[in-house]
């Protein structure tokens, strides 16, 4: 009998497994809808268009589409005599709703894989634009942790060319200790750089200051010819005469960024060869890629018994302020501690689609919390945070240079990398050393490729900035700064602006 009785009881079980099943099914098909208006929202934000466009459309999303689906599968059910249906009302709507939006979100994200990831970051919080506050803080924070669940597809859509060369290089079992303080170890909590350059033949100096005066290294300028004709040859000269291991190091980091020129031709003709990024190549033609840079400095370091990783990732600046550039720099170990290089971005820039040299130390032993504002490395470790940024985090920040942080500037407003906003838009700025600031636009350009003359914006010189768009469209506000008035003005920040007459 008690057996009996055991059988024939409902099983309570199957009973709260199935309503645990409903319950999750129920909450997809609440989710999916809206993750799909999310993404076509943040978007539409993202490439300045109405966003009340994706938003209407979510009502065909759910209930719309479901709806008219299940009303055309019962007219056809009547027509068959009352053909039976298996499952009821409430989940064949669960059921289509789903089917309809898992095809939505595969559509966009495979029509816009690295687009969507970019968008989301930096413009998935569009619904709070004005909006300040704990609640609005912690939305904004949800929102940009949900950014990072199509962080895959952004990497899946993005081989960078560069990593091949990483995979065969050394240091893939390094495992760096990151600064605690988020700067490079050593360096000056001013940033200030020194007066005068420090000859091959002085003791080592409180040398790990940052920046650098851009000033090459006297065994580089005193290189005689013959020397250059191999990389072993160029590594042992400058061992032999520089004992310093900071001060080697970056000797070898200033022949190359002395001595190489990108191709830029080739760069914005989108059609790189190969031999730009082998380093023996890049050696005899004195021409390369960011690759060619990075793994022939790498190549240096070896010939001179210094420790210099190839390092591949991400980078935003100037030319590329939101989409991201696949790049290379390096990583040097000296006296136990990492620094971060960058010889590409130490050489020059491009004008009017050619080379122009520029030596510059502002990517030499940058401070980790100042590089990440520009370079995302592959691998998390080579931030050298305790602490890393996210990658939706790091599309989110404004363009930022290392010299805006060393001129102890602060961008109060906007904060992130993309905004929306009417005819104009107030620039705000912390600046508590007075530093001399100029301020322009012009319409977004690609890469390289100027979008339209640049004009300049109304500014105090100091702290604040307006500037006023002649129509709707695009546009890259860049900031200038020189410790003078007079004199020559770098680029150190930029932000792009939505603007909706």
């Amino acid at each position: 009998m008690l057996s009996f009785q055991t059988v024939g009881r409902p099983d309570r079980s199957l009973s709260w497994l199935g309503l645990g099943f409903k319950a999750v099914a129920v909450a997809l098909m609440i989710a999916a809808p809206l993750a799909g208006v999310w993404l076509a929202s943040s978007l539409a934000a993202f490439a300045n268009r109405a966003t009340w466009l994706p938003v209407l459309a979510g009502l065909l999303l759910f209930p719309g589409l479901p709806l008219a689906w299940e009303g055309g599968s019962a007219l056809r059910a009547r027509k068959q005599h009352g053909k039976r249906r298996f499952l009821t009302f409430s989940d064949r709507l669960i059921l289509r709703t789903l089917a309809i939006n898992v095809l939505f979100l595969a559509a966009l994200l495979g029509l816009f894989p690295s687009r969507a990831f970019v968008a989301v970051s930096s413009r998935g919080d569009w619904m709070l634009d004005g909006q300040h506050g704990p609640a609005a803080e912690r939305a904004r924070s949800v929102l940009l942790g949900c950014a990072g669940a199509v962080e895959w597809v952004y990497r899946a859509s993005n081989d960078n060319p560069y990593r091949e060369a990483a995979k065969t290089r050394d240091g893939k079992d390094v495992v760096p200790t990151p600064s605690p303080s988020g700067t490079a170890t050593g360096a000056t909590a001013s940033g200030a750089a020194s007066s005068e350059a420090t000859p091959s033949t002085a003791p080592p100096r409180p040398a790990k200051s940052y920046p650098w005066p851009a000033e090459l290294h006297p065994a580089v300028v005193d290189m005689p010819r013959e020397v250059e004709v191999s990389v072993e040859s160029v590594g042992k000269y400058i061992a032999e005469r520089e004992p310093d291991p900071m001060l080697r190091v970056k000797a070898l980091h200033d022949w190359v960024a002395d001595r190489i020129a990108y191709n830029v031709p080739a760069y914005l003709a989108n059609d790189v060869p190969y031999h730009d990024g082998d380093p023996d190549h890049v050696f005899r033609s004195r021409v390369g890629v960011c690759a060619g840079y990075a793994r022939l400095l790498a190549d240096l370091g070896k010939a001179s018994g210094d420790e210099i990783l190839y390092i591949t990732g991400d980078v935003r600046s100037r030319a590329s302020p939101m989409e991201g550039e696949h790049h290379a720099w390096n990583a040097a170990k000296i006296d136990g501690a990492w620094y971060l290089i960058d010889p590409t971005w130490n050489a020059g820039h491009p004008k009017d689609g050619a080379f122009e040299k520029a030596y510059k130390t502002e990517y030499l032993f940058t401070p980790p919390d100042q590089f990440v504002l520009s370079h995302f490395p592959d691998e998390e470790k080579w931030q050298l945070l305790e602490r890393p940024v996210s990658r939706a985090e790091f599309f989110r920040r404004p363009i930022l240079t290392p010299l805006f942080i060393a001129h102890g500037l602060e961008l109060r407003s906007p904060d992130r990398s993309q905004v929306s906003t009417g005819e104009s838009l107030d620039l705000a700025i912390g600046n508590p050393n007075n530093v001399f600031l100029l301020v322009s636009f012009e319409p977004h350009r690609s890469a390289y490729g100027g979008g339209g003359p640049s004009v300049r914006c109304e500014t105090d010189a100091h702290t604040r900035a307006r500037c006023d768009f002649p129509a709707t469209g695009t546009y890259d506000v860049h900031l200038f700064a020189n410790r003078t008035a007079s004199g020559t003005y770098e680029h150190v920040a930029s932000v792009q602006v939505n603007a909706r007459r």
